[in-house]
């Protein structure tokens, strides 16, 4: 049973985003990193970063309020068991996530504007990243995320004797390596933009298993997926789409597939009233200030555009509470 509201825990989900706000400006400033490697004052750290000394030190105080920061002496330090997660230098950073965080920030502020005004961004698809630094910041953070789950969600979905998978939208590989260790005759296609490609690229490098794999640069929505699949994972990208444009996305992926192929999508996948998961459902809202037609999808919005493309035995095969529902179709 849900934890019925009280005025009370109203006003304090109202004052929730303060605590956020704070944690952002820390991430924008690089505060985390500045202060990982030695204790320092608030007047040491305004003469490195040349940042204002008073609001500098209120934001500290803060920070170390909130556990963020250590504070001894007057000297402040970031946490040590965060600093793998908060510092820029770290491989397993997420900092570039709270960035990202940051700069979706400004789009939710429109969120009255967006239901009251404006009905939403205008935009063309594809061009929500302006700035390649910030693009590859996010899909690198992407990957750190990720791989918390790629194993799983690879063993769940089964490779089903597949020989070939297309990871559309496969970002840095994170999917497509999981894919590849749990099935060794496996091989595969990364389709995404040329930039992150490269990425990609780097990381199947790394991972040894770049020889299996074909990187692919396009343009989902203006270019054709190469062919010759039995397996295609269609990884988070269904929510950024109106229902018009995972229409032709589901057609482009069913004329990929080698007859007997199979599509699996992961992402949010919504009770049939769409009040849960919660997770989802604020999810929804993301997409809503920040692209023209995106959303989340019950299981029957995901299911009649698919069969609409052709698929068929549509599915759940498995629900979450979280981006880890798993939809599956095959084509005949």
């Amino acid at each position: 049973m849900k934890e019925q509201l009280s005025p009370e825990k109203i006003l304090n989900l109202s004052r929730t985003f303060m605590q956020s706000r704070i944690l952002l400006s820390g991430a924008e400033l690089d505060l985390f990193t500045e202060l990982g490697p030695q204790p320092l004052t608030a007047e040491e750290t305004a003469t490195r970063t040349g940042y204002h000394l008073r609001p500098l030190t209120y934001l500290l105080d803060v920070l170390a309020a909130l556990e963020f920061l250590d504070k001894k002496e007057g000297r402040y330090q970031t946490q040590p068991s965060l600093l793998p997660f908060l510092s820029s230098d770290s491989e397993n950073s997420i900092l570039p996530m709270l960035l990202h965080a940051a700069h979706i920030w400004k789009s939710w502020s429109t969120l009255t504007e967006v239901v009251r005004e404006t009905g939403g961004p205008d935009r063309a698809p594809g061009t929500a990243w302006k700035d390649e630094t910030a693009q590859k910041a996010f899909i690198g953070a992407m990957h750190v995320v990720g791989s918390r789950h790629a194993g799983s969600v690879a063993a769940s979905v089964g490779a089903g004797g597949a020989r070939s998978l297309i990871d559309v939208g496969g970002g840095s590989g994170t999917y497509t390596i999981a894919f590849l260790r749990a099935n060794p005759e496996m091989k595969a296609a990364i389709f995404d933009l040329p930039q992150v490609t490269e990425m990609a690229r780097a990381r199947l490098s790394e991972a040894g298993l770049l020889e299996r794999t074909t990187v692919v640069p396009g343009d989902l929505y203006a270019d054709d997926l190469p062919g010759g699949h039995d397996l295609a994972f269609v990884s988070a990208i269904i929510h950024m789409n109106s229902p018009e444009q995972n229409l032709a996305l589901y057609r482009k992926v069913f004329a990929a597939l080698e007859s007997g192929g199979r599509i699996v999508i992961r992402d949010h996948v919504m009770k049939p009233d769409k009040t849960e998961p919660l997770a989802g459902a604020v999810f929804a809202i993301n997409m809503l200030v920040g692209t023209p037609g995106g959303g989340t999808y019950t299981f029957e919005e995901i299911r009649a555009p698919l069969a609409e493309a052709g698929f068929v035995r549509i599915r759940q095969l498995q629900d979450s509470d979280q981006m880890l529902g798993l939809v599956e179709g095959f084509k005949p």
